[in-house]
């Protein structure tokens, strides 16, 4: 099946609307490409990897770095702003693996250390429409490397 939100023609309008602020919200590209890309990775969507791997070379991202990122907590290579971002990205990403707050307060209190309203509003805008676009792609199997 072609992609859901090229079939129905107004879904990509409002969705190009939403990436387009939220990448005005103040946060790195790198930053939202590492928080797709590790949204990605949890929720099995290779067709979301592999753009998100594309999408962080083109902002200047290095393979060392996209290597690590599934292991972010061990790797060097990463600064505590990335981290606080990866980590509310697992957080919000896997928010059935724990009972309780999805968000638990020291992951939200690091991230709100980091980025202010707007930039968190970004970067939770960011790990929404990955996971949106993950059950979206694995649903219709969307292979990695497929062009709309």
């Amino acid at each position: 099946m072609k992609n859901p939100a090229l079939v129905l023609p107004d879904a990509m309008k409002g969705i190009q609307n939403i990436y387009k602020a939220m990448y005005q919200g103040g946060v790195s590209p790198q930053i939202l490409e590492l928080v797709h890309l590790r949204a990605s990775q949890i929720n099995g969507c290779s067709a979301c990897v592999f753009a998100g791997v594309e999408g962080a070379k083109k902002h200047g991202e290095t393979d060392e770095r996209l290597h690590a990122v599934a292991a972010w907590r061990e790797a060097p290579f990463f600064t505590d702003e990335e981290r606080a971002a990866l980590d509310l990205t697992e957080a919000a990403t896997r928010i059935a693996d724990r009972s309780g707050k999805a968000v638990p307060d020291e992951i939200w209190d690091a991230a709100a250390d980091h980025f202010n309203k707007e930039q968190l509003s970004a970067i939770i805008l960011m790990i929404g429409l990955t996971n949106f676009f993950n059950r979206i792609n694995t649903t219709i199997e969307e292979p990695a490397g497929a062009s709309w």
